[in-house]
């Protein structure tokens, strides 16, 4: 009935419309007269359906809202938030910010020898990892940038499957806006560390600016006051605590997605986790080591028994499995890290063995249950039958560059005789390059999950397509 009401508000928009292109080609002024008979069809003066439509408004808000006419309408008639030009002035804004930031902070450390014998070890052992743990989340929030925006152009609709609420849902723009405010905001108090530090203040009270960030940062997620996208901070906060209380809660589909994302985060937060503090005060205890593992396994794990709450609620043997996957990269990190403390031929085996069986195990779960491709009889070669991108390049081109990302971890059997700094970088690039490739993995496993239902997480198999919300560009 709804249907019909609409349907026939549409048509008299076409009628309106293609009247108007005939008067424009045809150079006459016809659309008003047939206008006038078109309002007097009985499909635009009958009131019945109106009337319908109002009792079937008036049931469901009986039945469905508890007598809330307000609730009711938010499901009938949902209305859209359009996009203001005020993100992307600030966008812009921060972007540039970052930029001549960033660019009067390599200065000034070239300048004030940050990087020379000496105080680079310093340096880079208390306040970099944290500076670098920031930029690693940033980085991680412009790829889901991007992934927001390639799954809109591309018809994806991700709020159905993460079951999102389109009304105050991250659009790619909100995304890009988060990550260069926070960006922003690092290398400015990276700025004014380095400054601080250059004109002679004690070291143990500058050092005291990366927590103080941090804690703002922490106070922002959990602030309960509606400012800067609370119902995203509490749905990820949300998400967080399901992650970490695994197997407890039922694993939905945005739950196992982020835990994901964590995994590629592991590497970012071992490092700044131990790294935050001097190597002889605790890189050498006993603590240190068992933490280690800890913090390198925890993500793993966590997906792992999310993986047997699926097993335990779906009764698929293709989610233990999956749990196997998990429970390989696991075995393969705790060899390479404690390679890294015992080097010995033994060890380097050990890695070597572990890591090859898990890179494996991750390229056919990534290409073939993930991204559903590879399959042989698919009428587009070794891919699979439905593509949403048309040029089929594009996916034979991002098998092989997941390929590539996936065997990084060949860099932590090679013992190169590097400087701190040096060693830093390439910790930092390899952490870079995971989370690059885990955003360019976000895109095709949804897009698996749109056309195959793969997950099996939605209620209906008919997914609704996002059509042209009111808040496009056009």
């Amino acid at each position: 009935m709804i249907s019909e009401y609409f349907g026939s508000s549409l048509n008299m928009v076409a009628f309106t419309k293609i009247l108007k292109k005939f008067d424009k080609v045809a150079n006459q002024k016809a659309s008003t007269s047939y206008l006038k008979v078109v309002k007097r069809s009985n499909f635009i003066s009958s009131d019945k359906v109106v009337r319908l439509m109002d009792e079937v408004e008036s049931l469901f808000t009986q039945h469905f809202a508890g007598n809330d006419r307000k609730k009711a309408m938010k499901f009938l008639k949902p209305q859209h938030n359009k996009d203001s030009h005020m993100v992307t002035f600030f966008v812009g804004l921060f972007t540039g910010s970052f930029v001549t930031l960033f660019s009067v902070y390599a200065i000034l450390a070239h300048l004030s020898g940050m990087f020379s014998p000496g105080i680079e070890a310093s340096y880079m052992e208390t306040v970099y990892p944290v500076f670098s743990m920031f930029a690693l989340l940033s980085l991680h929030l412009f790829m889901y940038g991007c992934n927001l925006f390639m799954w809109k152009s591309t018809r994806i609709n991700y709020n159905f499957i993460f079951e999102f609420q389109s009304s105050t849902s991250l659009k790619y723009r909100d995304a890009f806006l988060i990550c260069t405010c926070l960006m922003t905001s690092v290398v400015g108090a990276m700025v004014i560390h380095l400054i601080l530090l250059s004109t002679g203040f004690p070291p143990h009270q500058v050092d005291l600016i990366p927590g103080i960030l941090f804690l703002c940062f922490v106070v922002l997620l959990i602030c309960p006051l509606n400012i800067f996208y609370r119902p995203t901070r509490f749905s990820f906060l949300r998400v967080i605590r399901n992650i970490a209380c695994s197997p407890f809660y039922k694993v939905l589909m945005v739950d196992f997605f982020m835990a994901d994302q964590l995994t590629s985060q592991r590497r970012a937060i071992y490092r700044r986790k131990f790294k935050t503090h001097r190597y002889e005060t605790c890189k050498s205890g006993k603590m240190y080591r068992e933490l280690a593992y800890v913090i390198s396994f925890a993500p793993y794990y966590w997906r792992a028994m999310q993986c047997a709450r699926r097993w335990f609620d779906e009764s698929n043997v293709d989610h233990l499995a999956n749990l196997g996957k998990y429970v390989s990269a696991m075995v393969a990190a705790g060899a390479r890290l404690t390679y890294a403390r015992q080097p010995s031929q033994f060890w380097m085996i050990v890695v070597l063995a572990t890591s090859l069986f898990a890179t494996v195990y991750q390229l056919y779960w990534d290409f073939v249950k993930d991204w559903g491709l590879f399959n042989p009889k698919s009428r587009n070669p070794w891919l699979r039958d439905d593509l949403i991108l048309k040029n089929r390049g594009i996916y034979y081109g991002s098998i092989a560059l997941n390929f590539v990302l996936r065997v990084v971890w060949v860099e932590t059997v090679m013992r190169y005789n590097i400087g701190i700094f040096e060693s830093r970088l390439i910790d930092f690039l390899l952490a870079s390059l995971e989370v690059i490739r885990r955003g360019h993995w976000n895109y095709y496993r949804l897009e698996n999950e749109h056309l195959n239902n793969v997950g099996k997480f939605r209620a209906v198999k008919t997914v609704p397509l996002p059509f042209r919300e009111t808040d496009s560009d056009g």
